[in-house]
């Protein structure tokens, strides 16, 4: 096969992981960014050019689509969508995936399990919000947030008070989330390719950050899952339409809770820590799809 990685930098290590998992399998590779390509719109001739010329004969795409780019990465997707391209992920579960408000309400209607969360229109009944959410410690996190930025623990009502009204008062919209304190700082980032469980891995935020991300320093190891983790893992990535999925959740008292599906997970962690060849199950789920 032909297979075209969206990537803006093929150093990556997602980037050159899937890159030798496909040449290993015998398939040719073209690493484009996303970014450069122009699409040509006419009737029933959609065209990529990139690089000088048209990309022909492509049989699957896999976008590693940055959130920042998110409006034009999800275009070249559709464009691709409509040139009869299998994508790993499509550009509607891309869109979705990135707004973290639609997400939580489409896994709400899906039934899988979910922190208290609560979201306004830059209302002045903080003690409402406090209040729907269990009250404090709450989790505020602003809804273009990455990798553990733009997430506040606020400890205190007065707390939680001020850090909504700043929110508010720079126009920046944030969800109000119940605060799982038996998680102890850690989650699990379960990856799921084309509805099965392919690893896991429990990630531990540092001595005093209630963080997980391995950004933000945290360390990851291996988890054998629960049957109910891996059922609301699997659920989850379904309910969102995704192939290819990071579902990251919580153990809470009450059962695991999704805090968010990531539609463009990273590879290096989950595989170090699990030593599985996750980049070669993606590469086979595309070949059994197209």
């Amino acid at each position: 096969m032909k297979i075209v990685i969206l990537s803006r930098n093929p150093k990556l290590y997602s980037t050159k992981r899937l890159v030798e998992a496909a040449e290993t399998r015998g398939h040719e590779v073209l690493v484009i960014d996303h970014l450069k390509c122009i699409i040509e719109i006419e009737k029933k001739k959609p065209k990529i050019f990139y690089n000088g010329e048209y990309l022909e004969n492509v049989d699957a795409v896999i976008p590693r689509i940055g959130a920042s780019v998110t409006f034009y990465g999800s275009s070249v997707i559709r464009q691709f969508e409509m040139m009869k391209v299998f994508t790993a992920v499509g550009s509607e579960a891309l869109i979705k995936s990135r707004d973290k408000l639609r997400s939580l309400q489409v896994l709400s209607r899906a039934g899988v399990g979910l922190p208290r969360t609560v979201f306004t229109n830059y209302t002045k009944d903080v003690n409402h919000v406090i209040k729907s959410v269990g009250g404090t410690p709450l989790v505020l996190k602003l809804l273009e947030g990455t990798q553990g930025l733009g997430v506040v623990l606020a400890e205190t009502k007065n707390a939680a008070t001020s850090v909504i009204e700043a929110f508010n008062g720079l126009k920046a919209r944030v969800i109000a989330q119940e605060f799982i304190s038996e998680s102890k700082g850690a989650d699990i980032r379960v990856f799921v390719v084309d509805g099965t469980v392919v690893g896991a891995m429990k990630r531990q935020g540092v001595k005093g950050e209630f963080r997980s991300n391995l950004h933000r320093g945290g360390s990851a190891t291996v988890i054998e899952l629960s049957d109910e983790e891996e059922n609301t893992a699997i659920k989850a990535a379904r309910a969102m339409g995704l192939g290819v999925a990071g579902v990251d959740m919580l153990q809470s008292d009450s059962g695991p809770l999704i805090l968010e599906v990531n539609s463009s997970p990273g590879l290096e962690g989950i595989e170090e820590a699990t030593q599985t060849d996750i980049a070669k199950q993606i590469i086979r789920y595309i070949e059994q799809h197209v």
